[in-house]
Formats: structure tokens, sequence, C-alpha cells
């Protein structure tokens, strides 16, 4: 039977959601996932936890009573909440407990993880599928995010096996990022409730060790990750982060569907936090944001000097590796660079002291916040996005729309958004010498300023919207059902 989109409900259950917690693109994927659902009429609901951030910058109110949570030995009790202002959307719920959620981070604090993230995920995990008869009683798909929420999926079809709301739900798994996989000592198992038999190679042991987001793997029903490239590379000895057997398992099971952005909020024809707004129509006010992103960062205001941005986390998967090596930036003495993100000191300190060497070329700014990648992607030229590896990548899709021309690797969403010659440039080794062919040939194709203006064109011209990404999810849930049911 053919499952109409009015005949289900979806629960998202994710441990960040913009704009309410993130730390990453996984806040942003699955509000535009969600929103995207629930606006076109799917009864659509999101479930993460009630972080001490939640509660102190935005206004929330009760849901329903308290209820009991059993999280292995113990019994838990847990408070629903959602917000006061939801608006049009998904329904946003919170999972309210003092001890696991009220803290000053998501998942660490000072650089060092939560030791009781295991509980405190199961918990929430056990929470939401308790909470579900009563407050969600039409969902029949139950899809889960990355190794938080992994374990939603093993407890669905474990512990609240044999019961009948339960069984005709579908599980699936989205993993937005394969290189976090939830890697616990065998004593947990009986701390979130799970059989001491789940330690087994086939369900969700991995080297010694229990491995969340293989146990997701093992019991959903479909999985998708976020580009199709990437859910090629997951597949690999090399791409699939030592799991490309259980991805390889799974065959068309695994769907690779890419991430959107939301065009509300990124559109330099309406944004009101560059200084002048452009389109592919007018391009004269991306010269002003430009001039005004120079001035901004200290560097000289050179409006035909080539300027790159990079916005993103100081981590070595996104290339500062090969960017730092060989006196690169110093040895590109015709373009200006400006780097904004937080992360790894190391990879602070070492731009910091590139920086010093070239002040009116080179600027660092430390202090990420969404205002200044608006400004950056409307001021620069260039977006340099040399990834070890980029499941998906939003950012390439969004410099894309503001005319900054992306120099990225051909690693998976990035290779499947970014066109060489046409809407950026791409290169294939993760080496420093490689990135700086590709920069040349971004820098030569810039001082043709028809041609470049054309690509421009071309690049704010592409669609990165939700409505195709969004269908094809709804796909996958029908795929999904039908699997399910058959078994």
């Amino acid at each position: 039977m053919e499952v109409q989109a009015d005949n289900f409900g979806i629960v998202h259950l994710v441990a960040e959601y913009w704009p309410y917690a993130r730390t990453g693109g996984l806040a942003e994927a699955a509000r535009g996932i969600a929103t995207h659902q629930a606006r076109s009429g799917i009864p659509t609901s999101v479930f993460l936890p009630l972080y001490r951030t939640i509660k102190e910058q935005h206004e929330i109110e009760k849901v329903g009573p308290v209820f009991q949570v059993p999280v292995g030995p113990s019994i838990e009790e847990a408070q629903l909440y959602r917000p006061r202002d939801a608006g049009l959307g998904p329904r946003v719920y919170f999972v309210d407990h003092e001890h696991y959620f009220d803290r000053h981070g998501l998942y660490a604090e000072g650089g060092r993880d939560y030791p009781d993230n295991h509980r405190r995920f199961a918990f929430l995990a056990r929470a939401v599928l308790e909470a579900l008869p009563n407050v969600e009683p039409r969902t029949v798909v139950l899809h889960a995010h990355d190794w938080h929420t992994s374990l939603a999926p093993v407890y669905l079809r474990t512990a609240y096996s044999g019961q009948p709301y339960y069984d005709q739900m579908a599980a699936i798994l989205s993993v937005h990022n394969a290189g976090y996989q939830g890697w616990f000592g065998p004593e947990i198992l009986d701390e979130v409730g799970l059989p001491r038999n789940m330690f087994h190679w086939s369900r969700m042991e991995f080297f010694g060790k229990v491995n969340w987001l293989k146990g997701a793997l093992v019991h959903s029903d479909f999985v998708g990750t976020v580009s199709p490239t990437h859910a090629h590379e997951l597949r690999t000895p090399t791409g699939g982060f030592g799991l490309h057997d259980a991805f390889i398992a799974l065959g068309d099971r695994l769907v690779g569907i890419l991430n959107g952005i939301d065009e509300e909020i990124w559109d330099p024809s309406v944004d009101p936090d560059i200084p002048r707004t452009y389109s592919k129509a007018d391009l004269s006010g991306k010269e002003i944001c430009k001039r005004d992103l120079q001035q901004a960062c200290g560097i000289g205001a050179h409006p035909r000097m080539p300027l790159v941005g990079m916005t993103a986390r100081l981590a070595e998967q996104k290339g500062f590796d090969i960017i730092l090596a060989e006196n690169l930036l110093l040895e590109l003495h015709d373009a200006q660079f400006i780097f904004l993100g937080e992360g790894e000191a190391r990879y602070r300190d070492a731009l910091a002291h590139v920086a010093a060497q070239a002040p009116d070329r080179i600027a660092v700014r430390f202090d990420f916040t969404e205002v200044r990648e608006h400004r950056l992607l409307a001021g620069a030229d260039v977006l340099m996005m040399p990834s070890l590896y980029e499941p998906c990548g939003l950012t390439q899709m969004r410099a894309q729309v503001y005319g900054a021309l992306p120099v990225v690797r051909r690693v998976g969403g990035l290779s499947d958004t970014v066109e060489d010659q046409v809407t950026g440039f791409v290169f294939d080794d993760y080496d420093t010498s490689s990135l700086r062919v590709a920069l040349n040939r971004a820098f030569t194709s810039y001082r043709d300023e028809e041609a470049w203006a054309e690509k421009m064109r071309t690049a704010m011209s592409r669609d990165f919207g939700w409505n195709t990404s969004a269908q094809k999810y709804l796909d996958m849930y029908r795929r999904a059902l039908k699997a399910h049911r058959r078994h």
C-alpha cells in the first residue's frame, strides 16, 4: 500500500536543533528537514534535551505531568517542555532532567566529554519513547540523528518490541558525521538497560567496545547520510571510519540525501546582517560588502586583490594542516585571507602567528557569530574549504548563493555541490601543493572580471533549498515503512 504524506507522523530525535542548541551543522540540518516537512502538512515533531542555554535564552512552558523513565536498574523522572513562541513549523519538545542536561555545555566542558554521556543520551532516547504515546500518538516514523540518539532504534527493537504502538514504527537513522560513533566500555550495557547479548559483533560490539552508531545501523530500517558521494565513501575502508562493513551490509537501505540551506536566512538580496544587499542582477553591493569586511578585519582595502574567506571549526577535518604547511599563506602574496572560527588551540596559535607576519593581507577572528559569517560570505570573493572529509557541508552552498566561489576538495557533499570552473574550483589530493594550484586557478579566473561575474551569477542561481531533499526523505520513509511491514 502506498503511504500518503498525511497518513503518518514523523518524530525527530536529535541532540541539537537550531535556534535552541547548536555546536555545528547538525542543528541547522535537523531544523531544515523538520521545518520543511511540517510546512508540507506532515505531522512533525522534534525532541531534544532541555539544556541550560535553552532555559536561559528562551521562553518555555510545561507539557503534561512528570513521567517515569526506566534507565537500566533505575527509574528516573522526566518533564517535557515546549517553546512559548513556537510559531509555524514542527512541534518542538524539550526533555528536562536537571542532573543530566542543566550543564554549561551540550556534550563537554573544558575540552573534556562528560563522563556520563552514555547515561544522558540513553535517558533522552528512553524518555522520548515513553512520552510518544501520550504526546504524539500518530507517530509512524522515528528518525534519529547521529550517535547521541542512536539508542532510540535499538530500544525500539528490543525493550519496546512486542508492543503494537511501537512495532508499527519505522526506524530511521541519519548519519551526519560518522567520525563520531559513541564508543563506550561493555559495562555500560547494564547502566543503559540493554541485554548482555548486545555485546556481539553482529549487534553493537566493535573492537572490544560498545558502539552506539553501529547498534543503530543494525537496528534501523533505513539509514540516510547527507550526500550521495558520502554514502559511497562510507562503504569504503578509507571513508567508513571503521564501519564500512556495516554500511555495505545495508545495501540499498543506505541513502545519500543532500542537506539544504534555509533560503529565508541565506539570501543576499534581503539579508539584514550585511552592509549592502545585492543580487545576481546587481552585484554592486558585493563590492561595498568587501570593503566593509576589509575595514572591519583591519586589512588593506584592495578592491582588485582576491579576498579569500574561510569560516569553519578549527579542526583537522577542515583542512588546516595543508593550509598552514609550506608557508602557503605567506607565499600567496597577491591575495588576502580572512579566517573565522573557533576550535583547537594549535590551529588558533598557528593562524595568529601567520597573520602577525602579514597584517595587511591576513586576518583571523576567533569569536564566531552567525552575523560575522554572513558578512564574511558577502564580502569574500573566494571561499576556501579544503576538507579532509566533509559528509555534506553547508558553507559551500551558502557561499555560492552569496557569490563567493568555493575552492574545495573533491570529497563528500563538496563533490556534489561545486562544479569545477563553473561555480567554483575543485581539487583531488589532500596536500598543500594541490590546494595551491586550485587557489591559483581561482586567482587567474578572478582577473578576468567579465568571466568571474558570469561564474558568480551562475553560482548565485543554484537552488540549494530543501524542496528536492525533503521529497527524497519522504520517499525514504515510504520505502522504510513498506520494508518494515513486510517483516
